[in-house]
């Protein structure tokens, strides 16, 4: 039962990962009962049989259910174009935008929405045959027109990391600062701080777990980075 890596170690386009004995997952190809790394990437090992291959580079792939951080980027006659850093284009319908229902008739878009707006949305459909692959929805209570606010732009194939295991990493922020960070899986991370002076902080830690997500111990390491900025904003106030 063969497994040709280890935990956390960086693996290379055709590099041997693991034999059909292994649950063998993330981007990867197989020859005959043997997984190959598609990709530059990151092992990742749960368990006894789990083992996943998470890329350190890589462009956003859109799935149903992703909650997304995009820009308007045009209007249409029936809905909003919305750029969400993906090859394929999204579209936002004007059903899909409000819970309200909207006379096209009588009214302006842009009173709605307007070009460079942001919005949080999710993902209700992707299909390529489609003019628009992917369509959106904002009408759940959290999504909507981002206002306020610091927004980070990370590579999609981190935001795992940037979460942290069942939320661990971005709970870091709430706890020790009254941050909220919401990480879109496209890639772009949204930071509201109710002392706004502290946002430009949390944008450098993230772009920090960015670069070192494949470092272990990375966790505990933000936590002290965090707790240490603030005692020294503590102290500043004293």
């Amino acid at each position: 039962m063969p497994l040709y890596v280890s935990d956390k170690q960086i693996v290379l386009p055709g590099d041997a990962v693991a034999t059909r004995d292994y649950n063998v997952s993330g981007s990867i190809y197989w020859d005959g009962d043997v997984a190959y790394s598609a990709v530059v990437g990151l092992i990742n090992i749960r368990g006894e049989r789990d083992v996943e291959v998470i890329p350190l580079s890589g462009i956003y792939k859109p799935r149903v259910g992703d909650i997304v951080i995009g820009y308007v980027v045009d209007i249409g006659l029936t809905g909003w174009v919305i750029d969400i850093k993906s090859p394929y284009s999204a579209y936002l319908p004007v059903q899909e935008a409000t819970l309200k229902p909207i006379d096209l008739t009588t009214v302006d878009l842009k009173s709605l929405l307007g070009i460079g707006d942001i919005v949080l949305a999710r993902i209700i459909d992707f299909n390529l045959t489609k003019d628009y692959p992917v369509t959106l929805t904002l009408k759940e209570a959290r999504l909507g027109r981002i206002e306020g606010g610091t927004l980070v732009e990370i590579d999609a194939s981190k935001v795992a990391r940037v979460i942290g295991r069942r939320g661990s990493m971005v709970s870091i922020f709430s706890e020790e600062l009254n941050c909220d960070v919401t990480v879109g899986q496209n890639g772009r991370v949204w930071i509201r701080c109710k002392d706004p002076g502290d946002e430009s902080f949390v944008a450098r830690v993230i772009k920090l777990i960015e670069r070192e997500s494949h470092t272990s111990g990375l966790t505990d390491r933000v936590r002290s980075i965090v707790t240490q900025y603030r005692a020294r904003k503590a102290a500043v106030k004293s």
